[in-house]
């Protein structure tokens, strides 16, 4: 109770005269408050400033600026998703149409900024405004951006992301044939980069790569599957894991257990969070040097994990959005120091053209939260050894300080380009880590008393109780490869997994914390319900079945899923020691009297464009005006599309169809991207499936207001269901909820009971 009264006087002390107190019970709130309603919160620490200005970390003559920015609301910025074949589609519309409607607007006598392109993000796909939410609501202009923006966020096609957020996965260059670790990865905007990077090609269905992102909290985990499903990949898997003890994973190659090196690793850790102060605004009062003393220890644990993990001449991005050398320098130092010539830093200087930053402190001291300072371990007392440690302060050898080129980190600074404060060191690995170099023990179960002791996962930010020290006395963090293989078979070869069931791992060996995970079972070889699904869509042979899940091991399957070749080798050979909270994308549903249209499953939108390029027969060729009518009216009769589409149509036996939109480059006025979308051909008319967003998405594509149209056309668009903190509802029901109320013709509803299934 003391120290929660002496932060109230604190703040009371603060505020100045005058100022009414809203965080009292009743309280008027501050006219002058924060947008969202906050009571008023003073701008001001006088420890913070002291802090920094000692540290330098801002050039000469600028410290005013850079106060002033941080006192300034962050701007909007948003991310035009780069792997769709539409993202110029996306570009032209909002360059062409939205941004024209706002350069001559006025709003309260003030003249609308138009959005700018971010200077040095890629192809102009990452754009900023300084419009507020309360400057959208008072324009009718504006009103439709904000409509137009909330949509393609929910589709998948736009981001709204921090600018300086959408650097580690540029400087990661991430390519589709990498496998990639995203050890931190909740909310997942940056996951959702990597994944667009691993579809640069849009022709290619299964890239070779995979992105594994894992997440800490459980909760968390379920946002993130919710962002990695708007982007439709075949090969994302959401773990839920401690990232500094995060399990070292095998796989098959050619019938031999090797260990899973990655090629790209996103270390982008937890922290004080000092740089978000423009957006987090309670980080102003709360803000303390104890908060980095105590995150330290497991932003180092974490990093030194990632590196563990790292195959040679593979990239690791370290980033922060703290500016606290604690958190940042210190951590890459001792990563370094401790990688004997493994790592290095890698000089990027020359990737992002555009992108102002400063080079990393070669100098700094450490701080106590009363202001005490220290220059050197030395210095500090014995009984503040719990709180400061050794890895917290830059290497006192000159030569060694010099080879480790700190000054190849960036830190990016609020005021140089009107963004957040950040942080990023881009790590390569040269040689395996000296504590991986040990020679192997013979014996097989000798690994089993070597095994690591792992932190404990429940609380991601009690870092700095750990003893730093440990992680440089005894570096064998890192189990030798060969005692991982020895294990893993030895589980294998007691013979208690069944073939292609991955269950969840038993918890006597993993402290599990949140909901239960159904199994994830492959379809076998032989199963009977693939030859009619082949028949049917004429499937290509090529067709990787094997890719082909469920979550059920009893029952009829409802729903079929599929991940790529790679990914799978993944879950069969690490079921016993990874909690998967989701992989795969819906590719097919059960229908509840499907066997009357000779195949019991109809084809899911959300898998469509991994599933297309093997389907040969059941597709039909639309023009942009059949895809207008199809997308806003319930079941149109065949007699109100063109005749080409109803010459494909008619000879087709009822059940799932392909409507396929080719663009004509001959007319460059009208859509220039492919369309794909699962339909349904019934007695005389066509319907499609397609949730509620991706209508919206299409039909604006194609220049249809869709404010007004909708109504006007009738179509029956209902709200989707949005991310829960459990575990998210079934997607059948969502796109059922997302679909035309059926009509007379309408085809055969999905059953209901595969809601109690898959995820």
């Amino acid at each position: 109770m003391g120290r929660r009264a002496r932060g109230r006087r604190l703040q009371q002390r603060q505020r100045p005269d005058g100022a009414e107190d809203g965080a009292q019970g009743g309280g008027k709130r501050s006219e002058a408050g924060w947008e969202g309603g906050y009571p008023e919160i003073v701008k001001e620490n006088k420890l913070f400033e002291h802090y920094y200005q000692e540290l330098k970390i801002v050039p000469e003559g600028e410290w005013d600026q850079f106060m002033g920015a941080l006192r300034e609301p962050l701007p909007a910025t948003l991310r035009i998703t780069g792997y769709k074949s539409h993202a110029k589609e996306i570009l032209h519309c909002l360059k062409n149409k939205y941004f024209k409607e706002l350069e001559d607007l006025e709003v309260d006598g003030q003249k609308v900024e138009v959005p700018q392109p971010l200077s040095w993000y890629p192809e102009e796909l990452a754009w900023h405004t300084n419009l507020s939410r309360k400057i959208l609501r008072k324009s009718p202009q504006l009103e439709k951006f904000h409509q137009f923006l909330v949509s393609e966020t929910e589709s998948g096609n736009i981001s709204r992301q921090e600018a300086v957020s959408m650097i580690p996965p540029l400087l990661l260059n991430a390519h589709p044939h990498h496998k990639i670790l995203d050890m931190c990865a909740a909310p997942g905007s940056k996951t959702a980069q990597l994944i667009e990077m691993l579809h640069a090609d849009m022709n290619v269905p299964f890239p070779e790569g995979f992105v594994i992102a894992n997440d800490v909290d459980n909760k968390r985990c379920y946002l993130l599957v919710h962002q990695a499903k708007r982007l439709s990949s075949p090969c994302i898997m959401v773990v839920n894991h401690d990232a500094s003890s995060i399990p070292r994973l095998t796989i098959d190659v050619n019938g031999r257990k090797e260990v899973l090196f990655y090629d790209r690793i996103l270390c982008d850790v937890p922290c004080s969070g000092d740089g978000t102060m423009r957006k987090n605004i309670d980080v102003w009062k709360k803000w303390t040097t104890l908060n980095s003393l105590q995150l330290h220890g497991l932003q180092l644990r974490i990093a030194t994990r990632g590196a563990e993990q790292l195959v040679e001449g593979g990239r690791m991005v370290y980033s922060t959005c703290s500016l606290n050398p604690i958190e940042d320098e210190a951590v890459i130092a001792s990563l370094l120091e401790k990688s004997e010539g493994a790592l290095e830093l890698a000089d990027v200087s020359s990737e992002l053209p555009g992108l102002k930053w400063m080079p990393g402190l070669t100098q700094w001291k450490v701080m106590t939260k009363d202001g005490q300072w220290f220059a050197e371990w030395d210095d500090v007392p014995h009984n503040r050894h719990t709180q400061i440690r050794p890895t917290m302060f830059p290497p006192k050898d000159p030569e060694k300080l010099q080879a480790m080129h700190l000054e190849r980190c960036l830190r990016i600074l609020p005021h140089h380009q009107n963004t957040g404060g950040f942080f990023v060191a881009v790590l390569v690995k040269k040689c395996s880590m000296p504590w991986n170099k040990r020679p192997p023990k013979l014996q097989g179960n000798s690994a089993q008393s070597r095994q690591p002791m792992q932190a404990n996962p429940a609380d991601p930010t009690a870092g700095g109780a750990a003893d730093p020290s440990e992680l440089e006395s005894k570096p064998v963090a890192g189990i030798g490869d060969t005692e991982i293989i020895e294990r893993t078979e030895n589980v294998e070869n007691n013979g208690n997994r069944k073939d292609g069931v991955c269950g969840p791992p038993p918890s006597k060996k993993m402290k599990l914390f949140g909901f239960k995970e159904d199994p994830f079972v492959f379809i076998p070889e032989d199963d009977p319900l693939f030859p009619p699904i082949q028949k049917f869509y004429a499937l290509d042979p090529s067709f990787p079945k094997m890719n082909l899940l469920t979550r059920t091991t009893e029952g009829k399957k409802r729903q079929l899923y599929m991940v790529s070749k790679e990914l799978r080798n993944v879950l069969l050979n690490n079921s016993e020691r990874m909690k998967v909270i989701n992989t795969g994308i819906k590719v097919w549903c059960r229908n509840n009297s499907g066997e009357e249209f000779d195949c019991a499953f109809r084809l899911a939108q959300e898998g469509i464009y991994t599933l297309y390029p093997f389907i040969n027969s059941r597709i039909i060729t639309v023009s942009m005006e059949d895809v207008k009518i199809l997308l806003t009216q319930e079941n149109p009769f065949f007699r109100k599309l063109s005749s080409e589409t109803y010459s494909q149509a008619k000879d087709l036996a009822k059940g799932s169809v392909v409507l396929k939109y080719e663009p004509d480059p001959t007319k460059p006025d009208t859509l220039q991207c492919p369309i794909v979308l699962c339909g349904w051909r019934g007695k005389a008319s066509i319907r499609t499936f397609v949730p509620k967003n991706e209508r919206l998405h299409y039909l604006r594509m194609m220049g249809l207001e869709v404010l007004t149209e909708k109504k006007k056309e009738g179509a029956v668009l209902t709200e989707e269901s949005t991310a829960s903190s459990g575990p998210p509802e079934d997607e059948m029901s969502a796109e059922q909820r997302a679909e035309p109320a059926a009509g007379p013709d309408a085809a055969p509803s999905s059953d209901p009971a595969g809601a109690a299934l898959p995820r």
